[in-house]
């Protein structure tokens, strides 16, 4: 196994997870709500618990959350000189809308930066006050956000892969989509081995391993759902094993899946060692016209070396890879 090597002699943790075959799927964030908001760069690797890079007022509430045992994941996405407006913070936050869903809701805001706690405040802590912002709030659910981390600071194979697939996904991919479409540089939402890696919402799916001639059936959907499956890390509103499974079910299904209404739950697993898990995933369209199920069992197939940080000398650790043993339509 070779991987590249920069001036200072690092060896990409990303380039070492491809290298030895590891699998993305079930890496996806299982979070129920994203915050997202326009913050300049350069992101220190604490960039969610360091005042000087977020204010104070907006990490309040989202330790408020955390400490409240909810699921939030948020990000900082880099200013875009054409979609950013001076004096002002871009704000896009995301919610499961139900326990079936296809997409997560999508709310955005473009706030004052005086203003920009006191939207936190209310987006998190007290919906009841976000009336107060409706001047501020953007009709823009038709537009589809993809996010790629660029974050450096936590791993240099982020910078080092993301940034070229973001440009060519922003130069190439955005003008061409009749502004239904935006492309962002965004902190860490894990699995820098996977560099270079995006999610893409309101969908919630996260990619990884990304190649340049995968770009165009990732974005434009234009070809065999099949030739996605080994960059796809997973749909966000399925936990671990529901990932995997999940993942058999939509190369079955094909582009139709995206539409219909999920939701899943592991019936049984091996609690000590993880070795296998049963799985649910139930779906509906949107009419409930199509009602069905899907049981799978997902079991361990192997295992490979990977490295969760990039270095001159990373550590490698085992991890257990799986697969779908037994996939069954319920009728």
């Amino acid at each position: 196994m070779s991987t590249n090597k920069t001036q200072n002699d690092c060896r990409f943790c990303s380039e070492i997870s491809q290298a030895n075959g590891e699998d993305p799927i079930g890496s996806a964030n299982n979070a129920e709500q994203y915050f997202i908001i326009e913050a300049a760069q350069p992101w220190p690797d604490n960039i969610w618990i360091n005042p000087n890079s977020i204010p104070q007022d907006v990490l309040d509430p989202l330790q408020f959350i955390w400490g409240n045992g909810g699921s939030i994941r948020p990000l900082a996405i880099a200013p875009d000189p054409e979609y950013s407006h001076p004096g002002y913070t871009r704000v896009l936050y995301y919610r499961r809308p139900a326990k079936f869903f296809a997409q997560f809701e999508k709310h955005e805001f473009i706030v004052p930066h005086a203003l920009l706690g006191s939207l936190a405040l209310a987006l998190l802590k007290h919906p009841e006050e976000l009336p107060n912002f409706a001047q501020y709030r953007q009709q823009t659910n038709h537009i589809r956000e993809i996010l790629v981390c660029n974050h450096g600071n936590v791993d240099v194979a982020c910078s080092r892969f993301g940034y070229p697939i973001y440009q060519k996904l922003r130069s190439e991919y955005a003008a061409a989509n009749n502004n239904n479409l935006r492309f962002w540089r965004c902190s860490h939402f894990g699995g820098h081995e996977f560099a270079p890696t995006l999610v893409d919402l309101p969908q919630g799916q996260y990619w990884g391993h990304l190649k340049p001639e995968i770009l165009d059936l990732l974005v434009l959907h234009n070809g065999l759902v099949k030739e996605l499956y080994p960059y796809y890390r997973g749909w966000g509103g399925l936990s671990f094993f529901e990932q995997i499974a999940e993942r058999e079910i939509w190369m079955q299904e094909g582009w139709k899946w995206l539409e219909y209404h999920k939701a899943g739950q592991v019936l049984a697993s091996d609690e000590i060692n993880q070795e296998w898990a049963d799985v649910r995933i139930d779906f509906t369209t949107a009419d409930g016209n199509i009602s069905s199920a899907y049981q799978a069992r997902v079991e361990v197939k192997g295992s490979v070396l990977t490295a969760w940080k990039s270095g001159a000398n990373p550590t490698l650790e085992e991890v257990k890879q799986y697969q779908v043993s037994s996939l069954v339509k319920l009728t």
